[in-house]
């Protein structure tokens, strides 16, 4: 059964992976984007060639902006700002679109109470748990964020659990691990090395470049949005680990090593930085979702991709 599905933050990084995937096993999406810095402002011309049928429809929109929801049976609100530093420089945008910008998509969501209520799928992340130094996070665990971005999605998941709670909004949170992928804007670490190394700079490394992170890819991830949003339950909570455990320098060292050279320099200060993540997937394999990435084996080609398509 085909459904109706608004997307918010549809051109960005994720946000293509899941609108595209949407579109292709043919529902309908009501595509929301802002088109800042990070978003592709040519996707929506794009998907409107080849999507023809009037199937997808794009509004270009701040989420704190939109009057009402249209006919759709779900609501995937991927709008965010994302980026750790960016947030500890200058906070206002994270809190005005992690936190009130969810506050106002539960409330366009509870003003359809008269006639069903859309589920509401909030994105997440894995860094509102906090870091850990060993093993694995559920989804029991409490809420310990480090920076400002994370402060801002975790107050953005309590809203959604107290929208669910009081005001009965049908909810999935899922909290994905560390996205890499194809087309991720040039601020994020694989991209963003690449380029300097382009340029024969060396790739800039937080600390002595041994905090960890579990890999997911894009791909993976856009899949495990779509299982939870045909097979989740109502009130869940869902992590979607990675395929791949490693450090920031040992990143670092094989995009070194898939560009054919280069440099990596240490010491670069970051308040607040974060040693470890990594959370388990014990709710999502049983709906059948398996990551079919695997960091090593893809990553050559996206550095050879970055490598040839010079970004700014």
């Amino acid at each position: 059964m085909n459904r109706c599905v608004a997307v918010t933050g549809s051109c960005g990084f994720l946000g293509r992976y899941v609108t595209e995937r949407l579109l292709d096993r043919g529902d309908w999406v009501y595509a929301v984007d802002a088109l800042t810095y990070a978003a592709d402002p040519d996707l929506p011309l794009l998907w409107q060639e080849v999507y023809p049928g009037g199937r997808f429809k794009f509004v270009c929109r701040d989420i704190n902006e939109l009057g009402a929801w249209p006919e759709v049976d779900a609501v995937i609100n991927l709008a965010a700002e994302t980026h750790v530093c960016n947030s500890i420089e200058s906070s206002g945008r994270f809190m005005a679109t992690n936190i009130l910008g969810v506050h106002h998509l539960l409330e366009m969501t509870r003003a359809r109470a008269h006639n069903g209520m859309p589920t509401f799928v909030q994105i997440s992340t894995d860094e509102v748990y906090g870091d850990i130094h060993t093993g694995e996070t559920d989804e029991d665990a409490p809420f310990n964020p480090s920076s400002p971005y994370a402060a801002s999605k975790a107050s953005g998941d309590a809203l959604v659990l107290a929208w669910g709670r009081t005001f009965g909004v049908p909810y999935r949170i899922i909290r994905p691990s560390n996205c890499y992928g194809a087309h991720q804007y040039p601020e994020k670490l694989i991209p963003k090395a690449v380029r300097r190394l382009v340029l024969g700079q060396p790739i800039p490394i937080h600390g002595d470049g041994s905090a960890e992170r579990s890999w997911l890819w894009v791909e993976d991830c856009a899949d495990a949005i779509l299982t939870v949003l045909d097979k989740g339950t109502d009130g869940e909570v869902y992590n979607v680990p990675g395929n791949t455990i490693l450090s920031v320098a040992e990143v670092a060292r094989q995009i070194i090593a898939a560009f054919g050279g280069g440099q990596m320099q240490t010491g670069f200060e970051r308040p607040g930085l974060d040693r470890r993540y990594c959370v388990t997937g014990h709710k999502l394999g049983p709906l059948g979702w398996q990551p079919k990435g695997y960091f090593p084996r893809d990553l050559p080609g996206i550095v050879k991709r970055e490598q040839e398509t010079m970004r700014w």
